[in-house]
C-alpha cells in the first residue's frame, strides 16, 4: 500500500504541541456546517472521532448471540472499524420486527456503547425500503403502493362504427389512437360509461385503470428468501402511509433504544426506494393535486400517455405529470423520514436506485434532486463493477455530494462493494474509494459484512489482508477532513431533469460529456437542478449562494429543452450582477411557468454561448483561473476543494496507471503542508508565491496515490 507522503515529516514534539493548544472541531454529527480552524481540524486528525469511521454493513445471518456480537465488534474495532450499519438476517431464530429483534438490537446498542462504537439502523428488512418486513401487506393493505396501468384489452373500430360500455369503477380514462395519423382523441368518461362513435379511419381504444401493485421486495420475513410482491411496498405518493412505516418500524425502535438516539445509534438508513415496475405511479389524490398545481385536468389525458408514439402535446402532458408525482414522492416519503430523524437528533441516509443511469433512475424515481432535499445524508450505490482501475468511470458519486452541498449538509456516503465481480483486492478498493472521495464523497460504508454464530465474520479477502486496518484508519482520517468546512467549488452545472421528463434522453449524455471534460481539464463543479436556482439559493455580490455557503461565480447550462420561467429569471438577474452563465448548444427552449402544457418557445441567448459543447478555449477563457491548474495537461489527475477558517484544503487523486510530475498552483495564502491520511503525520512543503492569492509547488504522484494538501493562513 502506498504512503501518502515521503517528503520531510515534522518532528513529533510539534505535531503533540499542537494537539494539546487547539480546541475541539466543530461538526462531529452531520449536523450542520462547520468551519473549524486548522489547529482544530489538526487536533483531531490523527484520531478523528468515531463518527467519521468507515462503517461496516453487518448482517445478522444465523442466531446471532450476544457472544457473537461482541465477538464482532471487537473484531471491528481491531480493524479500526469503528460503526456498523445494522441490517436483519437469514435463521436469526426470530422474525424481523418481532419483540426478540428488537431485544437483539437492544443488546447490540448496549456493546456498542460500552465499545464507544456508533450504529447506523437499516430501515428495513432487507430492500427496498418500505414495506416493514411484510407488515404492510398484512395489516395495512390499503396503504401499499398504487400505480397506473393501461388495460389489457384493446378495442378496434372503424370509421362510423359507434362503442357504448359500462366501465369498472378502476378504470380512469380512455383515448381514441389512430396510428396511420399519429392522432389522439381524448374520450369522456360520464358516470362510469363510455359513449362514442369513431370517425373516418382505424382507431384503437386505450384504456386506463389504478391498480394495487408494489415493485418487487426482498424481505428477510419471506419464506421464499426470493425478491418478489408478496410483501408490498407503501404507498410512497401518501404521507399517510408513510406515517405507518414509521409506526412499524422507527417508532418501535424507539421504545427499545430511544435512549441512544442521536449518541451511539447515528440515524436511519434507506435503501432504493423506487417505482421499479410497469406503470406510472399514482395516489388516490393525485388527480386532484394535479388540478391545483398546474391548472387543468390530467385524467382525460392519462390513458393517452400509454400510447406508441406522443404528440408534442401528450409529452409536455406527461412532463406536467412527472412533476407533480417526483414532487410527492420527495415531500411525502422522503422529507416525512428526514423530519422524524432530525426530531430524534438523528440522520436521515438513503440512496436511491439507478444512480449511474439517470435516464432509468428518472423514470422510477422522478427526480434526484427533489428526493435529496431534505436527507441529511445523499448516497450513491457502487455495485458490480460500476468503478474500476484502469476504465471509463462514472460521474454518479458527483450527484449525492453536489446535493449535500447545495442543501447544506456536510456529507455524502457511499455502499459500496455490493455483488462487485470480480472482487477487488484491497488495492483495487482503496482506488474504488478515493475514487469517490475525489468527486465529494465523504462517508464511507463497505458492503457486506455477515455475522453468524457458525464461525468467524465473513469478511471477504481484502477485508482480511493485513493491512486493513492501515487502510481503514486512513479511510477514517480522509473522510474527517473532507467532511470539514465548506466545499469550494466556484461551478455550477445544471443537470436537465425536466427535459428528460419530455422525452429528450440525448440531454443526459451531453451533460455528461461537459461534466467529464471540467473533471480532465481540472475545473472542480457542482450539480444543480433548476428548483434550486429558482428558490433555494440565494443572489450576492454576483454569485448564487447555496445552503452550504458555497459561492457559484459561473453557471454552465448544458443542452436542454426547458427551464422553468422563475429560473430563467433568475439566471438573468445572475448575470445581471456580475456572474457567468456559459450555455452550451441552446438557441430557444420552452419557458415553463404554470405547466408544460401551455410552456411557450422563447429565444435562448446569453454573452458566452458555445454550440459544440466542448470547453473550447473561448471557453476556458471565459471559466476564468481554476483553484487548481497543472503546468501541463493531466486528465488522469483529479481534485476537490474545501475551505476552513483560515486554511484550504485541497485531496488531489492520480486516478491512472503512470506517474505524475508536475507543477501545481493552488489558491490560496500561507504555509502548504500535507497531511497523511495513512500515517496521521504532517509535513511542510516548500511553496512559491506567484499571483497574488496563489501559491505553486511541485507535485509527484505515483499511480493511484493521493495526497492531501493545507494551505494554512
Amino acid at each position: 500500500m502506498k504512503n501518502n507522503v515521503s517528503l520531510f515529516i515534522l518532528p513529533l514534539i510539534f505535531f503533540l504541541f499542537m494537539l494539546s493548544s487547539c480546541g475541539g472541531a466543530a461538526g462531529e454529527k452531520n449536523g450542520k456546517i462547520s468551519n473549524p480552524s486548522t489547529s482544530d481540524v489538526l487536533g483531531k486528525f490523527l484520531d478523528p472521532p468515531v463518527e467519521y469511521s468507515l462503517s461496516f454493513y453487518w448482517g445478522w445471518d444465523g442466531n446471532v448471540t450476544e457472544e457473537v456480537m461482541a465477538r464482532d465488534m471487537d473484531q471491528f474495532r481491531a480493524n479500526n472499524v469503528h460503526i456498523v450499519t445494522l441490517e436483519a438476517g437469514y435463521e436469526m431464530g426470530v422474525s424481523y420486527l418481532s419483540e426478540g429483534w428488537f431485544r437483539k438490537v437492544d443488546t447490540a446498542v448496549q456493546l456498542a456503547k460500552e465499545r464507544d462504537m456508533r450504529i447506523y439502523l437499516v430501515d428495513e428488512g432487507k430492500y427496498p425500503s418500505g414495506f416493514a418486513g411484510g407488515i404492510i401487506a398484512d395489516k395495512v393493505p390499503e396503504l401499499g403502493m398504487k400505480i397506473l396501468v393501461p388495460c389489457d384489452s384493446l378495442i378496434l373500430l372503424k370509421g362510423d362504427e359507434t362503442i357504448s360500455l359500462t366501465l369498472p369503477e378502476e378504470v380512469v380514462s380512455a383515448v381514441a389512437y389512430n396510428k396511420e395519423k399519429n392522432l389522439i382523441e381524448l374520450l369522456e368518461i360520464k358516470e362510469g360509461s363510455l359513449n362514442w362513435k369513431a370517425p373516418e379511419g382505424e382507431w384503437t381504444i386505450l384504456m386506463a385503470k389504478h391498480i394495487s401493485r408494489s415493485s418487487p421486495t426482498r424481505s428477510v420475513n419471506n419464506p421464499t428468501r426470493g425478491k418478489d410482491s408478496s410483501h408490498g411496498l407503501i404507498d410512497y405518493l401518501d404521507a399517510a402511509a408513510t406515517g405507518k412505516f414509521i409506526e412499524f418500524t422507527h417508532e418501535e425502535y424507539k421504545k427499545y433504544v430511544g435512549d441512544e438516539f442521536g449518541k451511539t445509534i447515528l440515524g436511519f438508513r434507506g435503501d432504493e426506494p423506487d417505482y421499479s415496475i410497469r406503470g406510472l405511479p399514482w395516489t388516490p389524490s393525485l388527480f386532484e393535486i394535479f388540478r391545483e398545481r398546474k391548472g387543468y385536468d390530467i385524467q382525460p389525458y392519462v390513458a393517452a400517455l400509454f400510447a406508441e408514439q406522443l404528440t408534442d402535446e401528450l409529452r409536455r402532458v406527461k412532463a406536467d405529470y412527472w412533476d407533480v408525482w417526483s414532487a410527492l414522492f420527495s415531500d411525502h416519503f422522503f422529507k416525512v423520514q428526514a423530519d422524524w430523524c432530525a426530531t430524534h437528533n438523528m440522520d436521515y441516509l438513503v440512496h436511491l436506485n439507478h444512480e449511474d443511469d439517470m435516464i432509468k433512475l428518472i423514470r422510477s424515481e422522478g427526480d434526484l434532486f427533489r428526493n435529496f432535499r431534505p436527507v441529511q445524508m445523499p448516497g450513491v450505490d457502487v455495485i458490480w463493477h460500476q468503478i474500476w482501475p484502469g476504465e471509463v468511470n462514472p460521474l454518479f458519486p458527483k450527484y449525492a455530494s453536489s446535493a449535500a452541498h447545495v442543501n447544506g449538509q456536510p456529507r455524502s456516503f457511499t455502499e459500496s462493494f455490493a455483488a462487485y465481480m470480480p472482487r477487488p483486492d484491497l488495492y483495487q478498493a482503496k482506488w474504488i474509494l478515493d475514487q469517490q472521495l475525489v468527486r465529494g464523497i465523504n462517508m464511507v460504508e463497505v458492503m457486506f459484512v455477515p455475522a453468524s454464530s457458525r464461525g468467524q465474520s465473513g469478511m471477504r479477502g481484502w477485508l482480511e489482508d493485513e493491512r486493513f486496518p492501515e487502510v481503514a484508519k486512513y479511510i477514517h482520517r480522509a473522510c474527517y477532513l473532507l467532511s470539514q468546512g465548506r466545499p469550494a467549488a466556484k461551478l455550477a452545472l445544471l443537470y436537465p431533469v425536466s427535459s428528460i421528463w419530455l422525452g429528450d434522453h440525448a440531454v443526459d449524455s451531453c451533460a455528461g460529456s461537459i461534466m467529464q471534460q471540467l473533471l480532465d481539464s481540472q475545473y472542480d463543479f457542482d450539480l444543480i437542478d433548476e428548483e434550486a436556482i429558482e428558490s433555494l439559493m440565494t443572489l450576492r455580490d454576483g454569485g448564487f449562494i447555496n445552503k452550504s455557503g458555497q459561492s457559484y461565480s459561473t453557471i454552465i447550462i448544458p443542452p436542454l429543452t426547458a427551464l422553468s420561467s422563475g429560473a430563467i429569471d433568475r439566471l438573468k438577474a445572475f448575470q445581471k450582477g456580475g456572474g457567468k452563465v456559459i450555455s452550451f448548444g441552446n438557441d430557444s427552449i420552452l419557458s415553463v411557468n404554470d405547466n408544460f402544457r401551455n410552456a411557450e418557445r422563447i429565444p435562448f441567448h446569453w454573452d458566452i454561448e458555445e454550440p459544440s459543447g466542448k470547453l473550447t478555449p473561448r471557453v476556458l477563457d471565459a471559466l476564468g483561473k481554476s483553484d487548481f491548474q497543472l503546468d501541463r495537461p493531466a486528465p488522469a489527475v483529479k481534485y476537490t476543494h474545501r475551505s476552513w477558517k483560515d486554511a484550504d484544503l485541497y485531496f488531489v487523486f492520480n486516478e491512472g496507471d503512470e506517474p505524475q510530475e508536475l507543477s501545481v498552483t493552488l489558491a490560496g495564502t500561507g504555509i502548504l503542508q500535507v497531511w497523511d491520511a495513512m500515517t496521521g503525520q504532517v509535513a511542510d512543503l516548500p511553496a512559491e508565491v506567484m499571483d497574488k492569492g496563489y501559491i505553486t509547488t511541485g507535485l509527484t504522484l505515483d499511480p493511484w496515490e493521493t495526497r492531501f494538501l493545507v494551505i494554512a493562513k
